[in-house]
């Protein structure tokens, strides 16, 4: 038998192509990231971080030093079109330039999205200025997430927590409990709700919220998924979560 050697013919067009990193602890980013482009023409990829619990801003700081490796190994050798960190205290303990810096130095070709430069951009974009903050944090990683804010200009007008020290405890909180919860935040003289952390189940409730509250209710996967599809032109047709995708 003689072998034929045949000449492959390579795609020259693609998808846009975001790439995730995702806390090794982290069990709702992916889900709400794919219930959302599933639909797309969009690649999606994804790599986890090590966490280091409990969440300390120590910890996260010390997660951060593997930003670079993460990125690198996201489609090695190949381009990625947006990168996005996913993590909200991670990235507000350990700053957005530093984050910045350490995928750059994987991808420099990638626009980079968070949950905190996401959700700024977000607050912005519906003209929000008092803000109502649950994180399911410890009290002291809660109390940075909202300075954070306060120093970003926004007048916080209610905060609550749950205290949950782990991270992979944050996704197993019961949904139906944390709507129940969220219905119950100080809202009235509040512009929007701020929901922090990737790891909460809070997409897919975030619908009902806002029209139980009666405002625009905003999370870490929600404002990051925005983020990232602006940042590769495909922000269009999201239905069901929430008023930030429809807003031109």
């Amino acid at each position: 038998m003689k072998s034929t050697k045949i000449q492959p013919k390579f795609n020259t067009q693609y998808n846009p192509r975001i790439g995730l990193i995702a806390l090794a602890t982290d069990f709702m980013i992916e889900r709400d990231f794919i219930e959302i482009i599933k639909d797309k023409n969009i690649d999606f990829f994804v790599n986890r971080i090590e966490c280091y619990n409990p969440l300390t801003k120590e910890n996260l700081i010390k997660m951060s030093d593997n930003v670079t490796e993460v990125t690198k190994n996201i489609l090695p050798d190949e381009s990625i079109d947006c990168v996005v960190y996913g993590c909200t205290s991670g990235t507000i303990a350990a700053g957005y330039e530093t984050i910045e810096k350490k995928v750059k130095a994987a991808k420099p070709e990638a626009k980079l999205t968070t949950p905190s430069s996401a959700a700024l951009k977000a607050l912005n974009k519906l003209n929000i200025k008092k803000l109502a903050i649950f994180t399911p944090y410890s009290k002291k990683l809660n109390d940075e997430v909202v300075d954070y804010f306060s120093k970003e200009g926004f007048k916080i007008i209610s905060n609550a927590y749950f205290d949950i020290a782990a991270d992979y405890d944050i996704g197993k909180v019961d949904k139906d409990y944390l709507f129940e919860t969220l219905s119950n935040m100080k809202v009235e003289n509040a512009d929007a709700l701020f929901v922090s952390c990737t790891a909460l189940p809070v997409l897919n409730i975030i619908d009902k919220l806002e029209k139980k509250l009666n405002i625009p209710v905003l999370s870490s996967n929600q404002a990051l998924i925005w983020d990232s599809l602006e940042s590769i032109g495909k922000n269009n047709d999201v239905l069901g979560f929430g008023k930030l995708f429809n807003v031109n």
